[in-house]
């Protein structure tokens, strides 16, 4: 007598192709729908962020040197930079760029900040809002970008426009091997980049925090001018950790 033994059916394996995460939205082509963003005056759109912090310590910009109340600093030397860490320690510090500093050239500044202040701001240079910012150096960012999350959002800032890059690749836009939001006239698209966040908030609904990483030789008043980018209204930021990568300072070495 022979005994019938009972078999399983073994469920095949998913192929791999449905492993692959989902891919990004992508923002309208040119010529693939009407454009919808207006006059080139309304590229900048209206200027959103949070209120000025109050009894915030102002740091004003001025190229490689900057001011609090009637003093300046230069905080590339050493003795003024301890001078810095001395009235920042533990404050909550508003920096008001100028037109003309360039972020390289904050770059010593924003290091002390780093370190000493208690919470940083970075004021819109047209209108009344500010953003708190949390600054990582060039290796903060790569330790950031070593973490186990999801997204790993950033906003690529160059001089060409504004690259939506994440964990599963870049945020199409009108050219695909040009930025995600390119400039218009030479213009930063601000319209646009919010509409393509808010698609990158949609996909990762998870993601809390985001990464402007600029041009270290973009001007520190664009930078703020981005930074707005990340606002859907006053007060309503997309994401809610704004990170500003700065280049790390060239410290001399020591010949001694």
């Amino acid at each position: 007598m022979v005994a019938g033994v009972g078999c399983r059916e073994e469920k095949p394996a998913e192929p791999l192709k449905s492993l692959k995460p989902e891919p990004l939205p992508s923002l309208p082509a040119s010529g693939s729908a009407p454009d919808t963003r207006g006059p080139l005056e309304d590229v900048a759109g209206p200027v959103y962020g949070e209120p000025l912090p109050a009894d915030a310590l102002r740091v004003e910009l001025a190229g490689e040197r900057v001011r609090l109340g009637a003093e300046a600093f230069s905080p590339v030397r050493p003795e003024d930079a301890v001078t810095l860490t001395q009235r920042v320690k533990g404050r909550t510090v508003l920096v008001v760029p100028d037109a003309d500093t360039f972020l390289v050239q904050a770059s010593e500044l924003l290091a002390v900040l780093r370190e000493s202040a208690a919470t940083v701001w970075l004021a819109h240079p047209d209108g009344p809002v500010a953003y708190p910012v949390v600054l990582r150096d060039e290796a903060g960012f790569r330790a950031w970008l070593e973490e186990v999350a999801p997204g790993k959002l950033r906003i690529i800032m160059r001089g060409d426009g504004f690259e939506l890059t994440t964990s599963v690749g870049k945020l199409p836009g009108p050219d695909a091997n040009g930025p995600s939001v390119p400039v218009r006239e030479g213009r930063q698209d601000i319209v646009t980049l919010r509409k393509g966040l808010g698609l990158l908030k949609g996909r990762f609904k998870t993601s809390e925090d985001i990464c402007l990483v600029p041009s270290f030789g973009m001007e520190v008043a664009q930078v703020a001018r981005a930074l707005g980018g990340v606002f859907s209204a006053p007060g309503e930021p997309i994401f809610d950790t704004l990170c500003l990568v700065y280049p790390t300072p060239h410290r001399p070495t020591d010949a001694g």
